[in-house]
């Protein structure tokens, strides 16, 4: 890449980022994808054309096996650099995005969500999963809660500028709370809930990733999950004990109702009760 001629391009798009208020996560990954995209091409930003756009996003998908998800957010950052900072909107008017992948949020059971949360020792980290899953937050929600997000009075909590800088309130479980004071009583958090190894800074996202999975593997679950899959475990098990949809869709913060629907197809309150067709031909009885 041209290093410093297409650094000030760079340092244009990230205060163009900041400026419209996109939040430090996302702006994080934009500049990701863009300084991966100028590294590919090899020439300065303004010498660019449509092809290299494509041969950039056939390389992601073809070359390198990215996910549809992973190169769709590769075009929004290239759509941004073309856009709002090369000022050359008509090269990517028919930029073509990757159809987006369907899949199910792998979930656990509460079975397996006991014999997880069983698995913690550290009183700071059984905080932090058992908030995480009795309220249905995104860890980067959890790691920036503060003492004073904690309504114990109206058993809430108050998300503070959530995903789409969105605040909202969910709900507070009683077995979290009498955790949380014990761990509050213990550790004395001044303005983080959960101080960080940095004075000032709360934990990071990474040491909870970390949390879960050392707990995951203690509990002997094999399934493909992450931290985030104690929030989709949340959602599917709330649907299941028969909360409203629309009730499911306000605690996680969802801005389309489509985004929540997907928890009716892992859902096995609509399924369960179906009996298979070959248990009507032959006959349970003959093979239990």
């Amino acid at each position: 890449m041209k290093g410093s001629s297409n650094d000030q391009f760079l340092k244009k798009m990230e205060e163009g980022l900041k400026l419209r208020g996109y939040s430090q996560k996302t702006i994080k990954s934009y500049m990701s994808h863009a300084r991966l995209f100028l590294e590919y091409c090899g020439k300065n930003a303004n010498q660019l054309v449509k092809e290299d756009i494509n041969y950039y996003l056939l390389y992601l998908l073809e070359q390198k096996g990215n996910t549809h998800s992973f190169v769709s957010q590769a075009v929004s950052s290239i759509k941004f650099l073309f856009g709002k900072v090369l000022m050359k909107d008509d090269l990517t008017l028919n930029i073509v995005r990757p159809k987006k992948e369907k899949k199910l949020p792998e979930v656990l059971s509460q079975k397996e969500v006991r014999v997880i949360l069983d698995n913690i020792t550290n009183l700071k980290h059984k905080a932090i999963l058992f908030l995480t899953y009795s309220s249905g937050l995104r860890v980067g929600e959890v790691v920036r809660l503060k003492l004073k997000d904690i309504d114990s009075d109206r058993m809430l909590i108050h998300v503070v500028q959530g995903k789409g800088r969105k605040d909202r309130y969910t709900v507070l479980s009683e077995v979290t709370l009498g955790v949380l004071r014990e761990y509050v009583q213990k550790f004395k958090p001044a303005e983080w809930l959960f101080q960080g190894e940095e004075a000032g800074r709360h934990i990071t996202e990474r040491t909870v990733q970390r949390v879960f999975e050392s707990a995951r593997e203690k509990a002997g679950i094999q399934k493909k999950v992450s931290v985030h899959s104690l929030r989709h475990s949340f959602a599917t098990h709330l649907l299941e004990g028969g909360i409203d949809l629309r009730y499911i869709q306000e605690l996680l913060g969802h801005e389309s109702s489509k985004t929540t629907e997907i928890y009716t197809h892992v859902t096995k309150k609509s399924i369960k009760s179906i009996a298979s067709p070959l248990d009507k031909i032959i006959g349970k009885r003959e093979y239990n």
